[in-house]
């Protein structure tokens, strides 16, 4: 079946924090796309067939051929999505300086800090150290942030970035691995950095929860009429 709504078409699963900063982003742009909602075990074979990595995010700007472009890296979704509409500036007023911190701690976010997160949180998968051992290699990175919101509201700047929004969804996963722990830790500022986020209206919208798209489906529009954090 067609798509009636002839938008860009958005590859997602809903607890996946890389989608989840691409849904963050396009609702917070009031960029309206059709959501298909992935189940990673059951890959559709549009998703195959339009990106060979396979992986969710997946943004198809167009299904004709001769225009077709995908996205599927969640920081170009991000990019993308800012460079349609950016109401509060998380992008476009950011100094070089500003713009190159917040490069660089996404770059350590996605890096060695996802590389903690995912073996702290499958530690049965890497038996080399114990889940305690990595959670405190992780540490290093909860220090930073910790540190760096101990004079402004958020990473960057005293108002939120593209920074915020791509690194909360992998703070959120880190800290529910265990939440009774990371309520307990020292790291009051991000502790209050996440609660801001999981308690904004914008995070509720992007979490609700959608079937499983299959080939055919009539399309789902997102984000809709999406009220801004």
């Amino acid at each position: 079946m067609t798509s009636s709504f002839t938008l860009p078409i958005l590859y997602s699963f809903r607890r996946c924090p890389y989608a989840m900063r691409a849904r963050l982003s396009i609702a917070y742009a009031q960029v309206n796309v059709e959501l298909r909602e992935v189940v990673l075990r059951d890959k559709p074979p549009s998703l195959l067939a339009y990106s060979a990595k396979a992986t969710v995010p997946v943004l198809v700007l167009s299904e004709k051929a001769s225009e077709q472009k995908v996205i599927d890296e969640s920081l170009d979704i991000i990019y993308w999505a800012l460079s349609k509409n950016d109401p509060s500036h998380w992008l476009e007023k950011l100094s070089v300086t500003q713009l190159s911190e917040a490069k660089e701690l996404i770059s350590e976010n996605d890096g060695s800090f996802k590389a903690c997160l995912d073996r702290y949180k499958y530690a049965d998968r890497y038996p080399k150290k114990t889940e305690v051992e990595y959670r405190d290699e992780a540490e290093t990175f909860l220090k930073k942030l910790d540190e760096r919101l101990k004079n402004k509201k958020y990473l960057i700047t005293n108002k939120v970035c593209f920074a915020d929004v791509a690194i909360f969804p992998f703070i959120r996963q880190f800290a529910f691995v265990d939440k009774a722990w990371f309520d307990k830790t020292p790291y009051k500022n991000l502790q209050a950095w996440l609660s801001q986020w999981l308690d904004s209206k914008l995070f509720e919208s992007v979490m609700k929860k959608y079937p499983a798209w299959i080939e055919g489906d009539q399309p789902v529009l997102f984000p809709g009429d999406t009220s801004r954090s």
